[in-house]
């Protein structure tokens, strides 16, 4: 007899069928690369986070490899019992190194690093946490497990934000965390750091930034939002992630004072109950920070190509959000019709990502395209004559130029 859940669920999915907005992994059939293989054909990737290339660059898979010889594959014990290896140690003072921070933590995501400030930091209905209305899913979750005041400010209005601050509620909290990410992984817009840090200042806050989609890719050399705008304090705290230019595995990390991380050590409960991150995962990162260090015309590289389709997209009259940054979303209108591009563009040899509802607002639905210093001026002309033909075959979404 089917359940009362399996008939909800199996009506929902129906649903999402019905109106294209079901969603099917995309199997790889080669590394992850500007160049791969789907659906045995070629395909130019224009959907992934691996921005500076090194997700299978041959020293960070090297470095990968020697850790399972020295280490094993994993660590079977959560960092406080048995599963703190010399190589966690390493990566930690490797982070400290490459963000100029007093100490770092790691965890298994970034999703737990998150999950393990916001609950940790401001526990109690005493304490208040600020929050971007965009900010990512994993912010949005960790300040749901706190029992802090919550307050959703409009994206990027520090005015509102001020407001909130200088409320009586605002006022009277002790913890304040303003929380924000550096970059927006839907928008691809840079979060006004100096404006933020200077409202934390006055209001005896703490401002939390998420790094994810801005470590190794802002900055002179890669170290992210503060170092973009030249604003890097030791009492900001930084989440960001091992998953995206820094060798696309997985892990994240805590980037603050010795106090904080000494604490979340003490008491972040995804620290506590996760195991820690294989040791695989430890040397690759740390292999491909060396990298980054090493050649930092891998920035320049990945800058030009951005500049490059940036403009290549206005040249095509879609509408798309400005910026500076490798995330550069094609506004197409409904869900329905990003998935259906998306499809198009993947038969034309180009593989991008379409995102609707409730990712991002209804009518916003986007192709989210996100460039790699990987990539050649070759294939980014590839993948523009591709969009071009698709965007002939969808009125609808070059009407929105």
């Amino acid at each position: 007899m089917q359940t009362t859940l399996e008939k909800t669920l199996a009506k929902e999915l129906a649903e999402l069928r019905e109106s294209g907005q079901y969603k099917q992994a995309n199997e790889l059939q080669r590394p992850q690369a500007p160049r791969t293989r789907m659906d045995g054909r070629d395909v130019v990737m224009l959907s992934s986070n691996n921005y500076l290339g090194l997700a299978n660059h041959p020293e960070v898979v090297a470095a990968a490899r020697r850790a399972l010889d020295q280490y094993g594959l994993g660590t079977a014990s959560v960092r406080f019992i048995c599963g703190t290896m010399t190589c966690h140690l390493e990566l930690e003072r490797k982070i400290c190194e490459f963000i100029g921070c007093e100490a770092a933590t790691t965890y298994i995501s970034c999703w737990d690093a998150n999950v393990g400030v916001m609950p940790t930091l401001a526990p109690t209905p005493e304490d208040a946490i600020f929050s971007d209305a965009l900010n990512h899913a994993s912010i949005i979750d960790a300040i749901r497990l706190s029992k802090a005041q919550r307050f959703i400010y409009k994206h990027r209005d520090l005015a509102e934000l001020r407001r909130m601050l200088e409320s009586p509620e605002g006022r009277k909290a002790r913890n304040k965390l303003i929380v924000t990410d550096g970059v927006f992984s839907m928008e691809g817009d840079v979060a006004d750091l100096p404006a933020l840090k200077e409202l934390a200042d006055q209001h005896d806050a703490v401002l939390i930034v998420d790094e994810s989609h801005a470590t190794g890719v802002l900055g002179k050399t890669g170290r992210g939002t503060a170092e973009h705008f030249g604003v890097q304090d030791p009492n900001t705290i930084q989440t960001s992630t091992l998953g995206k230019a820094l060798g696309g595995s997985c892990g994240g990390y805590v980037a603050a004072t010795r106090t904080v991380c000494d604490y979340l050590v003490q008491k972040s409960r995804p620290q506590l109950f996760s195991n820690a991150l294989p040791p695989a995962v430890c040397y690759g990162a740390m292999a491909a920070i060396d990298v980054l260090m090493r050649e930092p015309e891998r920035l320049e590289k990945l800058r030009r190509n951005v500049a490059q389709f940036r403009a290549g997209v206005q040249e095509l009259g879609l509408k798309t959000i400005e910026g500076i940054t490798p995330i550069c979303p094609v506004i197409v209108g409904e869900t329905a019709t990003a998935i259906q591009m998306q499809k198009a563009l993947l038969a034309e040899g180009v593989f991008v990502s379409g995102f609707g509802y409730p990712v991002v607002p209804k009518g916003e639905a986007r192709l989210r395209c996100q460039i790699s210093a990987a990539h050649e001026p070759a294939d980014i002309e590839f993948a523009l004559a591709a969009l071009k033909r698709v965007a002939e075959k969808f009125p609808q979404a070059r009407g929105r130029a």
